[in-house]
């Protein structure tokens, strides 16, 4: 908020706890049809699951346009202008609000805020909503009951450096 969000909002419940991108992004979409918005951006992915997932269901749950791996966003009356990563460099996009935006990190840092502004972003209200505050919410398709995934285990691989390099240009395979 010190850098220049208007306005806060925390979607938190017990209930909601626990969930996969699918449960995420359901309670996520209820929550926002009930506020008024032009464009809805979220980061590309979350350090957790890193699925990059969130985003495009969210805009999937609401019937809106997206686009993903957005480096710079710019609005032009109705048209949101994306400049967007792909494998070949950058692609521009425009869709009309309104949309989802995912964006990546990019490679300048956001503008600092100021003493003044982290004094006012102390002063403002951040608004808590839980399912209660969200209508017609489905709550067995939220938090872990509503999660289609489930993790039985997690690990981290064990390295083996003990690896075979093939520099030919045509690899012959043996039909066994």
């Amino acid at each position: 908020m010190a850098m220049g969000a208007d306005k806060g909002i925390l979607v938190t419940d017990r209930v909601l706890g626990g969930a996969d991108t699918w449960a995420t992004s359901t309670t996520i979409a209820g929550a926002l049809r009930n506020i008024d918005y032009d464009l809805i951006i979220t980061g590309r992915q979350a350090i957790d699951g890193d699925t990059g997932q969130v985003g495009p269901e969210i805009a999937a749950h609401m019937g809106l346009a997206q686009v993903t791996y957005a480096a710079e966003v710019s609005v032009e009356g109705d048209d949101i202008i994306v400049k967007r990563e792909s494998d070949k460099g950058y692609d521009m996009i425009s869709v009309q609000k309104p949309a989802i935006v995912t964006v990546v990190k990019t490679e300048f840092d956001p503008r600092y805020p100021s003493i003044k502004s982290k004094m006012a972003a102390m002063r403002k209200e951040i608004t808590v909503i839980t399912s209660e505050d969200i209508p017609d919410i489905d709550l067995t398709r939220c938090g872990l009951k509503g999660s289609p995934t489930k993790v039985r285990k997690t690990f981290t691989p064990v390295k083996n450096k003990n690896c075979v390099m093939v520099n030919e240009a045509k690899v012959e395979v043996s039909a066994s």
